[in-house]
């Protein structure tokens, strides 16, 4: 091939790819510039604004890579902290799935609980678009959704839960069917002091990260970043009531109050995972 050719190929290839900077960078301005105007509505109440200091959801969002193109499940997502900044987020070209807790009628708080959701969500389409309802957890057979349909899955501070109940592994391999090669996995977790062992049923709600990171592997997944955005070095995890003593919910009450509100939330760990094109 005559050098003048090789030149012109070369030059074409350096357009193409900076084009292609151009728009992911111009993607990921679009997320971010979308995130801030969600994070700062109004239809988001005060109590929620008030606990973005601790749970970065900005951040966090993009950490995990979300877009408003894109077809996301939120697992166990009630009271709806986070659906409130997603389901906008992607309502116009994407589509947010709501995974609730499998229905438990002997449970007041569960029954509570995911009815509150619904009616919350449900009342207002032209702010959160049409809802998807599912539900997810101990008895399902599965995810209640086609196998390698959506593009991220995102859970928050749900571990212990699953460990407690016994069906963490089972629960990570639902999600691991749910998204397509190459969709993401987004964790966020209540970190544990790894230098003690880890409770196999997390009864203080802490987890090691270590040990997440082996059992949500050991379904498949690719661990592809891990992040400090939602870190607390204030916590030290060795409190009466597990993690519940701290903010938001003080599980002593009154007694030594001041000094848990200036802890602040959890200590936690944030974890990107993507399932592999091939496997």
């Amino acid at each position: 091939m005559p050098a003048q050719h090789r030149c012109a190929l070369a030059a074409v290839a350096i357009a193409l790819l900076a084009v292609a900077c151009a728009s992911a960078s111009s993607t990921q301005e679009t997320a971010a510039e979308s995130l801030d105007r969600v994070i700062a509505d109004g239809h988001r109440p005060a109590a929620d604004r008030e606990r973005d200091v601790y749970r970065h959801p900005k951040e966090t969002l993009l950490f995990f890579g979300l877009r408003p193109q894109m077809q996301v499940v939120e697992i166990w997502p009630e009271p709806g902290w986070y659906t409130e900044i997603i389901a906008p987020l992607v309502k116009d070209q994407g589509k947010y799935f709501a995974a609730l807790a499998v229905p438990r009628p002997d449970s007041v708080y569960v029954t509570a609980r995911t009815k509150a959701f619904e009616d919350r969500f449900a009342a207002h389409p032209e702010l959160y678009g049409k809802i998807e309802l599912t539900t997810f957890g101990p008895g399902a057979v599965d995810m209640p959704v086609p196998p390698g349909s959506v593009d991220m899955v995102v859970t928050f501070r749900n571990i212990h839960n699953w460990m407690a109940a016994g069906w963490a592994p089972q629960a990570f391999a639902y999600m691991y069917r749910a998204l397509k090669p190459g969709g993401i996995l987004g964790v966020v977790e209540h970190r544990g002091n790894p230098a003690l062992p880890q409770d196999p049923k997390a009864k203080s709600g802490y987890v090691r990260e270590d040990e997440a990171i082996r059992l949500i592997e050991s379904q498949g997944f690719a661990l592809v970043a891990q992040s400090e955005i939602n870190a607390n070095p204030k916590d030290t995890k060795d409190y009466p009531q597990g993690v519940w003593t701290l903010p938001p919910n003080y599980r002593l009450g009154d007694k030594d109050k001041a000094i848990y509100a200036a802890i602040g939330e959890s200590d936690r760990f944030t974890l990107k995972f993507v399932k592999p094109k091939t496997k």
